[in-house]
């Protein structure tokens, strides 16, 4: 299955076993990061939410050699009781989990956060997007007897106020903060757990935010290296977090967004 962006193998991940979740279609983030980790030879399940989903994910993931397909509801106890169970049946042990899921009403995803949030929202926002990751590293962990790596994607909505983004910037607030705690509690087994901020990009999730498509524009716009977050950029990140490479960082929030978050202020606003 062609892609606009390709990864040169390699053997970093060789030998390494991972769960990756969170892949929607082709143009997921979480698509180009497992991609990444194929070329690199790791061996991985994919988790998906319905038969829809099953039906784009499957031949996305064997297309790159991906066997184990797993049924998971991240908000269901059961559904993820027999979804870790499925996953030591067919991996055994872990060495990483990408963790790439997110969810938020679509109405709240626009306009005022004050009057278009709703507790039953939020509390939804709040459960998918953030305490997923807790329960994934809870269970995940007892599948990492060696040590291993989790990686949570996150915006920088988290951080500074975002038009539209409003609900899903308060849980990507919470998922930053959950890494850091997750990372403090499951350090000494030897498991790094960090998050990746990656610029806006063209996903599904995007397309539920009003406005979304204008924040592809404003970050290549206002970013230093005046250009698109690139797949491959984050990707590349993922796989320096995920293998060994990445030792001896955890409980980090790296940006690759084109340098985007670190801008203060437009050169044209300055200029007025």
């Amino acid at each position: 299955m062609a892609d606009e962006w390709s990864f040169p193998k390699g053997e970093l991940m060789k030998g390494k076993k991972g769960l990756v979740m969170g892949v929607a279609n082709h143009n997921s983030i979480a698509w180009g990061i497992a991609s990444q980790l194929a070329a690199q030879g790791a061996e991985m399940a994919f988790t998906y939410l319905g038969e829809g989903l099953e039906r784009r994910v499957r031949p996305l993931g064997e297309s790159i050699g991906v066997k184990s397909f797993i049924s998971c509801d991240v908000a269901d106890d059961a559904s993820m009781d027999a979804a870790f169970a499925e996953v030591e049946k067919d991996l055994g042990t872990l060495d990483f989990v990408l963790h790439s899921i997110a969810f938020a009403n679509k109405d709240e995803l626009k306009g005022s956060f004050v009057e278009n949030t709703t507790r039953e929202g939020f509390l939804t926002a709040m459960n998918i997007s953030a305490f997923s990751f807790v329960d994934v590293a809870k269970r995940a962990s007892k599948l990492m007897p060696n040590g291993g790596a989790m990686v949570s994607m996150t915006y920088l909505g988290s951080e500074r106020v975002i038009p539209n983004y409003n609900t899903m910037g308060v849980a990507k607030a919470a998922l930053e903060a959950a890494t850091r705690y997750i990372a403090r509690d499951l350090g000494p087994k030897g498991i790094r757990v960090n998050a990746i901020s990656a610029g806006a990009m063209r996903t599904l999730s995007l397309a539920g935010i009003s406005g979304g498509r204008g924040m592809i524009a404003q970050g290549r716009a206002f970013s230093a290296l005046k250009e698109d977050t690139s797949m491959e950029g984050v990707a590349g990140a993922a796989l320096w977090l995920l293998s060994d490479l990445g030792r001896s960082t955890t409980g980090e929030v790296v940006h690759v967004d084109a340098g985007f978050h670190m801008i203060g202020m437009a050169e044209g606003e300055a200029e007025q």
